[in-house]
């Protein structure tokens, strides 16, 4: 299946390269993190298993990176509002921290023109979101925590020029097929 978009169904958006380098330290924390695995890792003799690697563990990572690609989908509203704060906040510390540490200053690594979300895939990016806002309370500090890491390296990686920008344009492409569907197969009662 091959879309064309034209160029009104883009949103422009700019990386630095301290801020990439901020999105790929946090997804290698956050990997090495399940690799090790918590403290049931240790708790039986070597190779009994335990927490690590529990492939269950790297879900509300997963679904943060998918929400934060969703974000900068978005580029009006408070999703893509949020989205450009959390960019600018990414490129500001990463900025930061490769000043202090190695006395260079970072470089636009890329402005893309990502993909965003048509009417029908507004409609499932407003309903995962609010799902989310009415489900918050159940879920525990630390899956939120790493959602939300999850969501600042979706922001910040999915704005290259590579495999990420790659991955973020299917991603995009999914929801306003599912929502095209949605609209289709539940209202109209066709099924493509």
């Amino acid at each position: 299946m091959t879309t064309t978009l034209a160029v009104g169904q883009y949103t422009t958006t700019t990386i630095s390269t301290a801020g990439f380098a901020l999105g790929i330290t946090l997804l290698g924390t956050e990997l090495w993190r399940w690799h090790k695995g918590g403290a049931k890792a240790t708790a039986g003799p070597p190779g009994a298993g335990g927490g690590a690697k529990d492939p269950k563990a790297l879900l509300p990572l997963g679904f943060g990176i998918l929400c934060g690609i969703l974000m900068i989908a978005c580029p009006a509203g408070l999703l893509g509002g949020l989205a450009g704060l959390l960019r600018w906040g990414g490129n500001s510390v990463g900025d930061l921290a490769m000043d202090w540490m190695t006395g260079a200053q970072s470089t636009q690594l890329g402005s893309a023109a990502t993909p965003r979300v048509d009417g029908y895939g507004a409609i499932v990016v407003t309903a995962l979101f609010l799902t989310l806002v009415a489900l918050r309370k159940g879920f525990a500090k630390l899956v939120k925590g790493r959602w939300w890491k999850g969501v600042l390296v979706g922001v910040l990686l999915c704005v290259s020029t590579g495999t990420a920008a790659l991955i973020a344009g299917q991603i995009i492409d999914g929801v306003n097929g599912l929502g095209a569907w949605a609209i289709g197969g539940l209202v109209h009662g066709t099924i493509a």
